[in-house]
C-alpha cells in the first residue's frame, strides 16, 4: 500500500515571491495549448480559412478569462450556492481553492462565443480548433491536483498493488487515487483519441460534439473511483454531482455531433 509523499506545494520560493506547483501546472497547459492549437492552424482546411498563429494567442487569451471566471462561478453555483451567496466576496478569493470544470466549460464557450463575433466567425469553427488541444491541459490539472493531495479517491481494497493513503483526507483508508485516473483517462486519452480524429476535415460542429461525449464519458467513469465533495455526498441515483453535470454534456455532444453530421450528409 502506498502514501501519498505530500509534496510541498511551493516549487520555487524567490524572496517574498511563491511559486506553486498547482500554478506551474497551470502554465504547462497554457504552453501545450499555443503549441498543439499552432499545428492544428497549420492544417491545410485551417489555413484556407485564414488562422494563424496570432489568432491562437488571441483564442488563448480569452480562454484564460473564461476559464477562471467560469471555473469559479461554476464551482460557486453547482457546489456551494447557499455559501457564496452568504459570502459573495469569498468567490473572488480564487487563492482559497474551489473550480469546477463544468463551469470552466462555459466560461470558454462564453469566451470563444465572443472571439467568434468580434472576429466574424462561425462559432463551431472556433471550438472545433480548440477541442483536441484542450484535455493536456486537463491532465496537467489533475497533476496539479495529485501533487496538492486534493479531490482524492474513495476507499479502494488494501489488495490492490496502487492503493494509496492520502494523509490530508483525514484518516488512513488506502484509497484510489484518482487524480491520476483522470489524468489518464480525462487527459491522455482524450486527447489522442481527438487528435487523430482531428486529423482530416470534419463537418463543422462534429470535433466540438466528440469531446464533449468523450469528457463527459470518462469524467462519468472516473467519478465512480473519486470521492465525492463531503458537503454534497452522492445525490439522486446515487450519482455525484459531477455525474449529473455529464449527464447534460454528453446528450449535448451527441445532439450536436449527429445534427453536424446530418447537414453534411
Amino acid at each position: 500500500m502506498l502514501v501519498h509523499p505530500q509534496f510541498d506545494p511551493i516549487a520555487l520560493s524567490l524572496g517574498p515571491v511563491q511559486v506553486h506547483w498547482y500554478g506551474l501546472t497551470y502554465m504547462a497547459a497554457f504552453g501545450l495549448f499555443l503549441l498543439l492549437a499552432a499545428r492544428r492552424v497549420r492544417q491545410p482546411w485551417f489555413e484556407q480559412a485564414g488562422w494563424t498563429r496570432r489568432d491562437v494567442e488571441d483564442l488563448l487569451f480569452f480562454g484564460v478569462v473564461g476559464v477562471v471566471l467560469g471555473g469559479r462561478l461554476g464551482y460557486a453555483l453547482f457546489y456551494k450556492p447557499g455559501y457564496y451567496v452568504m459570502h459573495p466576496l469569498e468567490i473572488f478569493m480564487v487563492w482559497r481553492g474551489g473550480m469546477s470544470f463544468h463551469g470552466g466549460l462555459l466560461g470558454v464557450l462564453a469566451a470563444m462565443a465572443l472571439y467568434a463575433r468580434r472576429r466574424e466567425r462561425r462559432f463551431l469553427e472556433v471550438t472545433d480548433l480548440i477541442a483536441p488541444c484542450i484535455p493536456v491541459g486537463l491532465a496537467c490539472g489533475r497533476i496539479g491536483n495529485f501533487i496538492n493531495g486534493e479531490l482524492w479517491g474513495r476507499a479502494a481494497d488494501p489488495s490492490l498493488p496502487w492503493a494509496m493513503v492520502f494523509p490530508q483526507s483525514g484518516s488512513d483508508i488506502p484509497r484510489h487515487p484518482s487524480q491520476l485516473y483522470q489524468f489518464g483517462l480525462e487527459g491522455v486519452l482524450l486527447f489522442v483519441l481527438l487528435w487523430l480524429y482531428a486529423r482530416k476535415p470534419r463537418p463543422i460542429g462534429q470535433v466540438s460534439g466528440a469531446f464533449l461525449i468523450g469528457y463527459g464519458f470518462f469524467r462519468f467513469v472516473a467519478e465512480y473511483f473519486r470521492e465525492p465533495d463531503s458537503f454534497l455526498g452522492l445525490l439522486a441515483l446515487n450519482m455525484s454531482m459531477g455525474q449529473w453535470l455529464c449527464v447534460p454534456m454528453i446528450a449535448a455532444g451527441v445532439l450536436l455531433w449527429t445534427a453536424s453530421r446530418r447537414r453534411a450528409g
